[in-house]
């Protein structure tokens, strides 16, 4: 069977594709092309590169979210508003994220896998789908280059830039080559919420765009009596905009372990007749109001450090909404970084305990991680908060891995600053969203 991955765009925050990208590489999914749209291709272009999974999680998480940025000359800024191309250039995509990511045009051009790219032609109001022999760094710039933010690349009287006001995921493409099977890896919101704002409604312009070309593609593809199998990998609920993860509102890390969630959610429930080609592909559902922080626990385990990070949403107190889990296990014994799958967290008064699936060497274990805020006189309130008892068992139930992990005042520090409101909008309910979950957990609500 032939098969295409298709990775639409979503600006910076398709680091979360690779997470999604590990957990379809875990069950031996290969592809026969891949194919790259706006941030999409970040992804596509690691991948053609020759990256392994694991490998693109370590360089994502190494980047300078930083490095993104890039100004034009003072002059052009002298101008005024009204006369400047954009904000700022492709120059530190090209030259920084680029390498950081370990994108490489040689390897790219030599990729035993079929690759496509796609840039607007302005010139001709066309997307083109370029060959992965056919792109250099600066025409694989210009198609993450949004009007407005990027200046476009100008080349030989035709002007290239972002293709993602004509297409955000070329499903066309993939059917053009053959693809019996197609995995789409969607990142760009879709649900019914409306924002007020320039940024907001510049992102809902962007949506209406990307969807509306997915969906004429499936209609396309069905006038035309082609079929093919669907597999949609999405969040459930739209992304942070990249303003959060441009400031440190979200982290790489926490993006790759949502990805990972996101991807083995599907996979679990996976149909070899895939989704229908339809709106409801991509749909997903607005974030209940709450919070989301990052912890990070730690203890020495048979000689060396193992690391818990999870990234917590917890709704606000009355919301319906389960919270929810995602994270890794750092471990240098076992090598590489470790995903959480199926996350679960329960909440039972003072008792709270976060279990998932994690796969070691081809084996899902069971782990646990449980702290006890009841009050106890032998323990002051920061023992308590302090102290995780940590588990891992396998699927008879013996005991892999055990150990009390602690947090650590610099780990409540870094804890407390990862604190931020979800699924609120503006500065009053963000601010009242944050009062009202520490209100819950210090008993005061």
């Amino acid at each position: 069977m032939t098969r295409s991955l298709v990775l639409a765009g979503g600006g910076m925050r398709v680091a979360w594709q690779t997470g999604v990208v590990k957990a379809l590489a875990e069950e031996g999914l290969a592809f026969d092309h891949i194919d790259g749209t706006s941030g999409g291709i970040l992804t596509a272009g690691m991948l053609l590169s020759g990256l392994p999974a694991d490998e693109m999680v370590r360089r994502w998480s190494a980047l300078d979210v930083g490095d993104f940025a890039s100004g034009l000359p003072v002059k052009e800024y002298l101008k005024g508003p009204w006369s400047l191309q954009a904000f700022g250039d492709a120059d530190g995509i090209r030259d920084r994220v680029f390498p950081g990511l370990g994108i490489d045009v040689a390897r790219i051009h030599h990729a035993t896998i079929a690759g496509t790219f796609n840039v607007a032609d302005f010139t001709h109001k066309q997307s083109i789908a370029f060959e992965a022999a056919q792109v250099d760094a600066e025409l694989l710039a210009a198609g993450m280059s949004l009007p407005i933010f990027m200046t476009p690349l100008r080349r030989d009287g035709v002007v290239y830039t972002d293709a993602v006001w004509i297409r955000d995921a070329n499903v066309s493409e993939a059917l053009r080559r053959g693809a019996e099977e197609i995995w789409l890896v969607w990142c760009i919101g879709n649900s019914g919420y409306y924002g007020d704002g320039p940024l907001e409604q510049y992102v809902h312009m962007i949506e209406m765009s990307a969807t509306g070309a997915l969906l004429a593609d499936f209609a396309q593809a069905q006038a035309a009596g082609r079929r093919f199998v669907l597999h949609v990998v999405k969040p459930q609920h739209p992304l942070p905009l990249d303003p959060e993860y441009f400031l440190g509102r979200i982290s790489t890390d926490s993006l790759i372990a949502m990805g990972y969630r996101d991807a083995r959610a599907y996979l679990s429930g996976v149909s070899p007749t895939g989704v229908p080609a339809d709106a409801a592909c991509t749909a997903m559902t607005e974030q209940a109001p709450g919070i989301r922080y990052v912890e990070r626990l730690g203890a020495e385990v048979r000689g060396a450090r193992l690391t818990l990070t999870v990234t917590v949403v917890l709704p606000l107190p009355g919301e319906s909404a389960v919270p929810e889990l995602a994270g890794f296990l750092d471990y240098a014994p076992w090598g590489v970084r470790i995903f959480l799958a199926e996350g679960t967290i329960d909440i039972d008064g003072a008792r709270v305990t976060y279990t998932a699936r994690v796969l070691h060497e081809g084996t899902w274990l069971r782990l646990t991680a449980r702290r006890d805020l009841t009050d106890d006189p032998g323990w002051d309130a920061w023992g308590d908060m302090n102290t995780v008892e940590f588990a891992l068992h396998d699927a008879q139930g013996a005991v892999v891995l055990s150990s009390g992990l602690t947090l650590g005042f610099s780990g409540l520090r870094r804890l407390v600053a990862s604190v931020e409101p979800v699924g609120t909008h503006g500065l009053v309910s963000r601010a009242d969203a944050i009062r009202r979950v520490l209100a819950k957990v210090f008993g005061r609500d």
